[in-house]
């Protein structure tokens, strides 16, 4: 046998293992088995995100910090987007919005911001009010003036769920590694873009209130997206991580800021009213970062 054969066997076996492991519907006995994993699985699994290398300083020949805008109306981001409804679906698949509120609901994320360049903290009560919108109604109002107190039949409450979210905005650092001399790409941070929820008390208004949620550390968060799975379209039996498909780059994205001298002036700052040559400004950006790993082995 060659090696190319040991080798192709040894990753569907692999594969065969995972496939086994992951969501147990084949060996389930009941639908509430089916996810969970026997004590054997789970003590051979070892399931870790796969650990940053460590970068010396002194190796960094150039680097550059992007800013970059992932639309969800585009077909190959859906992962990030979908499901919006789970209402009737399993627990095990949720969108990364909800799983990164969940995480930090939980106390397991903490590490969130108000801004990209991660300087004033937020807490869970200052994510609250923005996320929920709360209006008294015109009853509610009466009886506030009659008694003073209002009861919660009168209250109406919005919450902005993963149906809300229209995009998200990345952070993230391209440089070239002279140690091994390649142009690599480490995510900072990410976060989702809705209008306010006030926007969804009055839906006739048409207000178009979008604005930064929140921003997420991203390194920070990496165990909580290993452990959420986004839908493999291709092959359900293997779903991808959140932490693995942001890694890897798998979403198409367009960059909106650079770091540059004008203060990391914004492309909307100096081409305006021109979203064709705005998007043509975020390819010759794209393109310039490529050819650095390019001219590094030219002569």
């Amino acid at each position: 046998m060659t090696l190319k054969n040991v080798v192709l066997c040894g990753i569907g076996l692999l594969m065969g293992v995972s496939a086994h492991a992951q969501l147990n519907v084949l060996n389930a006995k009941t639908p509430e088995e089916i996810g969970k994993k026997t004590e054997a699985q789970i003590a051979y699994d070892n399931d870790e995100p796969l650990p940053y290398g460590y970068t010396d300083e002194r190796d960094v020949l150039w680097s550059k910090t992007t800013w970059e805008i992932i639309d969800l109306d585009e077909r190959v981001n859906f992962p990030l987007y979908y499901p919006i409804d789970t209402n009737n679906i399993g627990a095990e698949r949720r969108s990364l919005y909800d799983v990164l509120v969940r995480g930090i609901k939980d106390g397991k994320i903490e590490d969130v911001y108000a801004d990209s360049y991660f300087t004033e903290k937020r807490t869970l009560d200052d994510l609250s009010a923005s996320l929920v919108y709360s209006d008294t109604t015109d009853l509610g109002i009466e009886q506030f003036n009659a008694e003073g107190t209002v009861d919660r039949q009168y209250i109406r409450r919005f919450t902005l769920d993963a149906g809300d979210i229209e995009e998200w905005r990345i952070r993230g650092i391209w440089y070239l590694d002279k140690r091994q001399g390649e142009l690599k790409y480490r995510l900072l941070g990410l976060c989702p873009v809705a209008n306010e929820a006030r926007a969804k008390a009055f839906p006739d208004d048409n207000i178009d209130s979008k604005v930064e949620l929140f921003w997420v550390w991203f390194p920070g968060a990496r165990e909580v997206l290993h452990n959420a799975k986004a839908f493999n379209r291709k092959n359900t039996s293997q779903p991808i991580s959140y932490d693995h498909l942001l890694n890897s780059r798998r979403f198409n994205a367009v960059i909106y800021k650079e770091d540059n001298v004008q203060g990391d002036r914004g492309v909307a700052d100096y081409i305006n009213d021109n979203a064709l040559m705005q998007l043509l400004e975020s390819e010759r950006i794209k393109e310039q970062i490529r050819n650095i790993e390019i001219d590094l082995w030219n002569y």
